[in-house]
Parts: C-alpha cells; sequence; structure tokens
C-alpha cells in the first residue's frame, strides 16, 4: 500500500491561488479571459482560481493523455477531448495541474496557437523545473516542486487520489 504525505497543505495552496488571481486580474485589467482547463487534473485548480478571479472569465476544457497509468510520462501526447468553441481572438490562459517535461505544454501551446488567439499564457498550479525536457514559458506559477511523484488537489495516480484536498507526495 503506498503511503502518503503531505507537500502542500490546502490552505497554502489556497493562498496561493488567491495570489494568482490577483496577479491575472492586473494583467487583464478587466478584459474577458478563456480559462482553458487540461482534463483531468486541472478541473479542481481551475475552478478555485476562476473564483477567485474579478476578471471575466469563460471556462473551456481540453483533454490531453501522457502519463497512461503510470508514474513518468510516456512522451506521447494525444489529444482526448478538444475545445468545444472558438478563441480566435481572445484571451487564453492554458490552466495546468502539473508542468513537468514541457513536452505536452509545447504540444497544447502549438494546438492553441494555431487557432490565433490574441494572447496566450500559462498558468500551472506546481512546476518540477529539474524535469524539464522541453523549454516552456509559464507565466503563472503556483509552487515549484522537487522530483517526486504527487498526487491530490485533481493530481491523481491511476485515477485514484484527485479528491485530497493537499498535495501530496506518493511513495510506494
Amino acid at each position: 500500500m503506498p503511503s502518503l504525505e503531505i507537500l502542500i497543505p490546502a490552505q497554502q495552496i489556497q493562498t496561493r491561488i488567491e495570489a494568482m488571481a490577483a496577479e491575472m486580474d492586473r494583467d487583464y485589467a478587466g478584459e474577458p479571459v478563456y480559462l482553458i482547463g487540461v482534463l483531468k487534473g486541472a478541473f479542481i485548480f481551475m475552478a478555485d482560481l476562476a473564483r477567485a478571479m474579478k476578471t471575466p472569465t469563460r471556462l473551456e476544457f481540453i483533454g490531453i493523455s501522457s502519463y497512461g497509468a503510470g508514474t513518468t510520462s510516456s512522451g506521447e501526447v494525444r489529444v482526448t477531448k478538444d475545445l468545444d468553441v472558438t478563441v480566435e481572438g481572445r484571451h487564453v490562459v492554458l490552466v495546468e495541474d502539473i508542468v513537468d517535461t514541457g513536452l505536452t505544454l509545447a504540444y497544447l501551446m502549438k494546438l492553441v496557437e494555431q487557432r490565433k488567439p490574441a494572447t496566450l499564457r500559462v498558468a500551472t498550479l506546481l512546476d518540477k523545473p529539474s524535469r524539464r525536457v522541453r523549454p516552456v514559458k509559464v507565466n503563472y506559477t503556483g509552487f515549484q516542486i522537487p522530483d517526486k511523484f504527487v498526487v491530490g488537489y485533481g493530481l491523481d495516480y491511476a485515477e485514484d487520489y484527485r479528491n485530497l484536498r493537499d498535495v501530496c507526495v506518493l511513495e510506494e
């Protein structure tokens, strides 16, 4: 049975999200923004971020898979659910749960850039820069974390643990 150790407690997550939302509100100065959540991991983070923002937001989702049931990225990225709306001429923020190797995010950014948004930025709850193999620009970062496998607050291991309020390190 794997063990869980709290890495980032729920209250610390909420405090940081409020600060990120305030930063985004300043950057967009009331201009409407599409938050595009990357399913499934980013849905809780995106919901809390949207509620903390004063800027008018529209919520959209895109599904991407690169992990399968393992604890490391497969390196292969595929779309499992595409956008339901056009984002041409709109301000767009891709909302990720975690930026790891950068492969998924680079793929996503290229995909969304082809749809001609007015601006494209990235918000992530967690960033693991030590694992980066593809350089990507992240505009809003919640927390930098060490190279540990984490679950909770939307992040999973084989679809389990998403409902945890804290971000936890999963150890075998």
